[in-house]
């Protein structure tokens, strides 16, 4: 049970992020912010881990478990998620972002020998189909600017899923060892940051101008709501449960946003947001039952 309140709460603080960095990200490139957000977290990571001690609880092969899942879920899925916003547009990525958790549970079943029942599989399945409901609606799609191969976003959207779930089965050793989670996160944000900052060796990946003051403070609190507060949470999920059960629940965000942004921005979501809402609830709590 713990885990599923871990996983949730992690949802909850990826969604938190999202609704701080939205007025930011239509200026600051996807690349610099990921770079900002990754240094910013490591700095914040470092401090707290500084104070508390908790460095150490790592040892040499928990670092390293924890470097291949940087490298998996953060380096990879970065830029592979980027890809296929550009792509496809923001809605058809995450309908195919919605892939993660089926790609957690045949990873976790393949690797880890970890199984769930027909009770817990039938709430997977209602919480995908929920995040799927969540996001898609009467609008057009607004990504995609240009038109471009779909095939090519699909397979990107795909591969995103899979990285970011290998991401999350890479870290379970070094969690399930003892690892602590703010710790684990100082390697993995610390790993992302180093690759983010490597790419301004190439000219094209530079940005035109840096962000704003105001900006790099809202790049800030998101980074400290999802990178450290969120991933964290997640981190300490995987210690306690199932990588295909953690996945799917942490993916809950498209949910969890709704009702911020019905009160932040007052806009009432849409029949379908609600039908999702409900499936995702439901297939929670069938995931919960012990």
């Amino acid at each position: 049970m713990l885990a599923v309140v871990l996983s949730l709460a992690a949802a909850a603080a990826f969604a938190a992020a999202a609704m701080l960095i939205d007025s930011v990200s239509g200026r600051v490139g996807p690349l610099q912010l990921s770079r900002w957000q990754m240094s910013l977290a490591f700095l914040m990571t470092a401090a707290i881990v500084l104070v508390t001690g908790s460095w150490r609880t790592l040892d040499l092969p928990m670092v390293l478990w924890l470097t291949a899942s940087s490298a998996s879920g953060i380096m990879i899925g970065t830029l592979t998620y980027i890809a296929t916003i550009q792509y496809t547009g923001p809605r058809i990525s995450a309908l195919l972002f919605t892939t993660a958790s089926p790609f957690a549970l045949v990873l976790g079943f393949g690797f880890r020998g970890e199984t769930v029942n027909l009770t817990q599989a039938a709430g997977v399945g209602l919480i995908v189909a929920g995040i799927a409901f969540a996001v898609i609606g009467p609008k057009q799609d607004e990504g995609a600017r240009t038109p471009k191969p779909l095939w090519i976003g699909i397979s990107l959207g795909l591969l995103t899923s899979f990285v970011q779930a290998l991401g999350s089965l890479l870290a379970r050793p070094a969690m399930l060892a003892g690892a602590d989670p703010v710790a684990a996160m100082l390697v993995r944000s610390g790993t992302g940051a180093l690759f983010f900052v490597a790419l301004l060796a190439l000219p094209a990946l530079r940005p035109a101008a840096l962000p704003l003051r105001p900006e790099i403070h809202r790049i800030g609190l998101s980074a400290l709501a999802g990178m450290v507060v969120g991933m964290s949470f997640l981190m300490a999920a995987l210690a306690r449960g199932d990588v295909g059960i953690v996945t799917t629940l942490s993916s809950t965000t498209p949910i969890l946003i709704l009702p911020m942004v019905w009160a932040v921005y007052r806009r009432v979501p849409g029949l379908l947001a609600w039908v999702g809402a409900a499936m995702a609830v439901a297939g929670t709590a069938l995931i919960s039952l012990p």
